[in-house]
């Protein structure tokens, strides 16, 4: 099963570029009411779903890392801090959800023409921006409806898949190919560890 793209976010600044985008003693007023209030929410709203995305991979990569570990010293850490993790991810979750909900939903960037729809406008529960919780997965074939936050597969939840997400997202735009390559010889040697 798929599930549509609720917000595609490119090109789009998480953080201001200029004094030009947040001007000293510029109001915010909920719903934004001009083009400057519009500018600073999309921005604003771009980094809630761009600190979603993070911790939902962070939530996945330290389930997936618990689960080689050996130590018992190393496996507490481990999950002490995925429980932070997930922790961060709904809490990013629900901002960004409050993005696309009223009063704010339709803000649209001036400059990048960015949308935020109401994801509340359908009504149904796939798009519900106040559900926090995990919610009973129906696409797990074979299953009764469980509760799923994140997949625990290296393919798709490894260090290696956290690399390659956190690349294509930009975070790392800028950096060097010494970087790159340091940065994926740990994430395969990561993955490739195994509990003993």
């Amino acid at each position: 099963m798929s599930f549509p793209q609720a917000v595609t976010i490119r090109n789009q600044p998480a953080i201001p570029l200029t004094d030009a985008d947040t001007p000293p003693n510029t109001q915010a007023p909920v719903p934004p009411v001009g083009p400057q209030q519009n500018r600073l929410q999309a921005i604003a709203n771009s980094a809630g779903f761009h600190f979603a995305f993070i911790e939902s991979g962070g939530s996945s990569l330290y389930s997936t890392m618990a689960l080689k570990a050996s130590s018992p010293e190393v496996l507490r850490i481990v999950v002490a801090i995925g429980g932070v993790e997930t922790n961060h991810f709904s809490l990013w979750h629900d901002k960004a959800g409050n993005a696309v909900a009223q009063p704010l939903a339709g803000v649209v960037d001036p400059e990048t023409h960015l949308t935020f729809p109401d994801l509340n406008a359908s009504g149904g529960e796939a798009t519900q921006t106040n559900l926090i919780l995990p919610e009973p997965a129906k696409f797990i074939r074979g299953l009764p409806d469980v509760s799923v936050v994140r997949p625990t597969l290296d393919r798709n939840a490894g260090a290696v898949a956290a690399v390659k997400a956190l690349t294509a997202d930009k975070l790392f735009k800028g950096q060097s190919q010494k970087f790159f390559s340091t940065l994926m010889q740990l994430a395969r040697a990561a993955d490739a560890a195994h509990r003993h």
